[in-house]
This record gives C-alpha cells, sequence and structure tokens, in this order.
C-alpha cells in the first residue's frame, strides 16, 4: 500500500506543500499545467533555497512576471478571510522574528471586493483539469468558507475571500490538489501538528496564534506550540490537511522511498521553515490485522440514509464531494420507499475517525432527517502498485495479493485514460498494453513482485 507522512514540525502553509510534493518526486510540469488551466495569468517559479541548513524546494507564484502581492511583500499563503461589503485595512507585524506573517509597507493596505465562493468554484470548474483535481479543490475552498462563516456568523455564501481569492491563494490551492492526484496515495498521515506561538494583529485586532479561521480548521486536529513565536500554520494549510483527512500519530511504519522539503518564505534561524513529506510503501509491521485465512481486515463505518426528495444534481455533487472528504466509496442504489415513491439509497463507507466530517456532510447537503451508521467488517487483498512500460507511455499497475500469491492485477484507469487521449487510442487499448507488459515481467502471475 503507497502511503505519504507529512511532518508539520514547523507547521504547513500552502506554498510549503507545494514545495515538499515538487521535492518529492511530482514533476513540475504537473502543478504548472495546473496552474495555466485556471487561466489567470498566473505562472510558477522554482528554486532550491536554504532554511537553517536544509535544502528544500520554494514555490514562488508569478503574476505578471512579478510576485503575486509583492508591493506587500506578504508570505503568499498567509491569508486572512473577510466576509461580503466590509472594507478591511491588515496591519501586519514587520517583525521576521515575532510572527511569520504577511508585513507591508508603512502605507497600509485595504482590500473592499474579493472573489465570492460562487466564483471560486466556477473558476474551478471551468478550467481543463480532471474531475479528482477540482473536487479536492472546491472542497479545500468549502472547507475556508466554511470556518469563516462561523467566525462571523453569516452564510457562507455571503463570504467574499481576499488574500485566499487572490491569485497566488488560488494557485496554490488548485496546483496543491493537482500534486496530491498525480501520487495517487493510498492513505495518508501526519505528525501532530506545530501552530508556533505569539500574536498577529489584523484588521478584528490582535489575535493569539493560530489565526481564527486557522484555529476553526485545526478543531479536532493534535496541535501543539513549540520552538518560535511564529505563525506556522496558515489557512490555506489547515483546509489542505483538512482535506485529505489523514491519520495523525507518528510516522507509520514505511520503506521510504522519496523525500521531500517545501519552504516558507521566512529563513528563522530557531526553526527550519520547512515542511517534509516521505513518500514509499507500508510495511508488515503496519499490515491490518490478520484473519485466520490470511486476509487483511479492517473495520468501516457505513453511513446510509434513502432519499425521495432529493435532485439527482444535488445527490452527485454530495457523492463527489464525500470522496474528496475521505470517503472510501460512494454508492447510489435505485429503491422504492413508502407510499411507491421511487428514491435513491445513498451509502457512504469511511474510516471511523473521517466518519463525523462525512456525517455533516450528509445531514448539510441532503434533505435527510436522520443517518443510519454502523460498523462493518472487511477483508482485503494487500495492495501494492508497480509500473510498466507501454507503447503508450509508463502504466501504473495495481496489484491486489494474498499471502504474497497475486490474485488480481488492473492497470490504474487515470493513466490509462491520460495516455489514451494522449495517443488517440481507445482505453482499452491501452489497459490491453498494460496488462501483457506485466505478465511479460511475471509470467507465472502467482507471486507479487
Amino acid at each position: 500500500m503507497r502511503i505519504a507522512y507529512i511532518d508539520c514540525f514547523a507547521g504547513i502553509a500552502g506554498d510549503m506543500f507545494l514545495g515538499a510534493l515538487i521535492d518529492a518526486g511530482v514533476p513540475p510540469k504537473v502543478l504548472e499545467d495546473a496552474t495555466a488551466a485556471l487561466n489567470l495569468g498566473a505562472s510558477l517559479k522554482i528554486e532550491k533555497v536554504d532554511r537553517s541548513g536544509i535544502s528544500a524546494a520554494k514555490v514562488h507564484v508569478l503574476e505578471g512576471g512579478h510576485i503575486a502581492d509583492e508591493p506587500f511583500t506578504r508570505q503568499p499563503e498567509q491569508q486572512h478571510q473577510h466576509k461580503i461589503g466590509h472594507a478591511h485595512t491588515h496591519e501586519h507585524e514587520a517583525d521576521h522574528e515575532t510572527a511569520d506573517v504577511a508585513t507591508q509597507t508603512p502605507d497600509e493596505h485595504t482590500h473592499s471586493h474579493g472573489r465570492s465562493l460562487t466564483a471560486i468554484r466556477a473558476l474551478i470548474h471551468q478550467a481543463p483539469l480532471a474531475n479528482p483535481v477540482k473536487h479536492f479543490a472546491i472542497r479545500v475552498f468549502e472547507l475556508l468558507g466554511a470556518s469563516e462563516a462561523k467566525i462571523h456568523n453569516v452564510p457562507i455564501d455571503d463570504i467574499h475571500f481576499h488574500e485566499v481569492g487572490a491569485v497566488d491563494a488560488i494557485v496554490d490551492i488548485v496546483a496543491a490538489s493537482a500534486g496530491i492526484h498525480h501520487l495517487r496515495i493510498d492513505a495518508w498521515h501526519c505528525s501532530p501538528i506545530n501552530v508556533g506561538s505569539g500574536t498577529i494583529v489584523c484588521a478584528h485586532g490582535t489575535f493569539p496564534v493560530p489565526a481564527p479561521a486557522t484555529a476553526d480548521l485545526l478543531r479536532g486536529l493534535p496541535t501543539y506550540s513549540a520552538h518560535v513565536q511564529m505563525e506556522l500554520v496558515t489557512p490555506t494549510g489547515a483546509a489542505l490537511l483538512r482535506a485529505l483527512s489523514p491519520s495523525f500519530g507518528p510516522q507509520p511504519s514505511m520503506r521510504v522511498e522519496h523525500i521531500g522539503y517545501g519552504a516558507g518564505t521566512r529563513n528563522s534561524r530557531a526553526l527550519p521553515n520547512v515542511v517534509r513529506l516521505s513518500i514509499g510503501e507500508a510495511t508488515d509491521a503496519v499490515a491490518k490485522p490478520r484473519m485466520s485465512h490470511n486476509h487483511s481486515a479492517d473495520v468501516v463505518t457505513v453511513l446510509e440514509t434513502a432519499l425521495d426528495d432529493l435532485s439527482p444534481q444535488v445527490l452527485a455533487h454530495v457523492a463527489d464531494t464525500a470522496l474528496a472528504t475521505g470517503a472510501l466509496d460512494v454508492m447510489l442504489t435505485p429503491v422504492i420507499m413508502k407510499k411507491g415513491r421511487p428514491g435513491t439509497l445513498l451509502t457512504v463507507l469511511c474510516n471511523p475517525s473521517d466518519s463525523p466530517a462525512l456525517e455533516r456532510l450528509i445531514l448539510t447537503e441532503t434533505s435527510t432527517l436522520g443517518i443510519r451508521i454502523r460498523q462493518d467488517r472487511r477483508a482485503c487483498l494487500d495492495r501494492s502498485h508497480a509500473t510498466v512500460s507501454t507503447p503508450y507511455g509508463d502504466i501504473r499497475i495495481k496489484i491486489g495479493s494474498l499471502a504474497d500469491e497475486t490474485l488480481n492485477v488492473a492497470p490504474e484507469f487515470e493513466d490509462c485514460r491520460t495516455a489514451a487521449a494522449q495517443h488517440h487510442v481507445p482505453v482499452k487499448q491501452v489497459q490491453q498494453a498494460a496488462i501483457a507488459a506485466y505478465l511479460q515481467n511475471h509470467p507465472a502471475g502467482g507471486s507479487k513482485s
């Protein structure tokens, strides 16, 4: 099973996560293509920098050839969102040793308008991006909007994003979504999150770190404060983690293949301002508990509700959002309900830790008045991946095995679809070529490589 571990010993921000993705092996073109797809006139500048002796990748978002929001020398991902119809002035400390927040010139800068969540959704939907990339990015913005709406006690559609709605922040989120989709990680894991300490000064007054929106996004996640008086976690960083829904704790037992360091803007002497991303294969030590017949078994939460008064468009939106939120699977089954009404049984499978977020999604986004919740035991084959070379490029193969015996082999569909589009051939032709290439290297077909 392919897993990733995010080490947030120095917090996390949008540009830091992008840098870690690049440093861990995501091709820059993946992020650059996602940026270009937004049609915002933005581009990326990627460079190697030193952070307290650690070599890390730094990603700058360029707008019109200049670093976005450069006049205020702000850290691109340091965002504070605000509600509609209110001009806001931000007065950030310029002391680089007290707060890792945006600084500005002596003159104040004021935002009177910003992009609404509806406008950002439309922008992302219209971009020529893979659907999973769009859904994840929109989910991040919805999480940001929900937190800000709660803080200001206004409907989420009344929220207008300012810094978060700026070009650099939109690029951070969409490019990160593209990088996450490219990695095809089976399970995300994360360390407890260092939020830093000290205070920040903004239009709403002086607040302790973390900022209000960040604090709300981190609700329920393991956090701590150590080492420096800086703002180490930004709203974008917190929302990305929330959307990924990782398991939190020490690094699981894994064979690490790639390690990436992503840099923030500051270069503190007290703490390397980087986030570390480790990618590899889970080892037997973290394999799920075994049943007597050697299948891998675990417990999943099943959420169900039957609906007879909801638009199919909303149902499709809920299914997509549930998957972006961390659901393992979503099923929509036609059923006949009371009074002979045709309806839909919505079934969501998830890890128990993800159940609260998905319960809330179903209760807020659908017309249901209640959800059935149960714990089911499932038996799973051990999963691993291999990459094969075909006339259409490299294709990842998903392998299902039992006691080191390969039982199922399947090409990754998205890889096949992308290759088929590039070479103008049927998808099934690429799938067949991938299977043939795998069998050529594993003629016995009975043991896992």
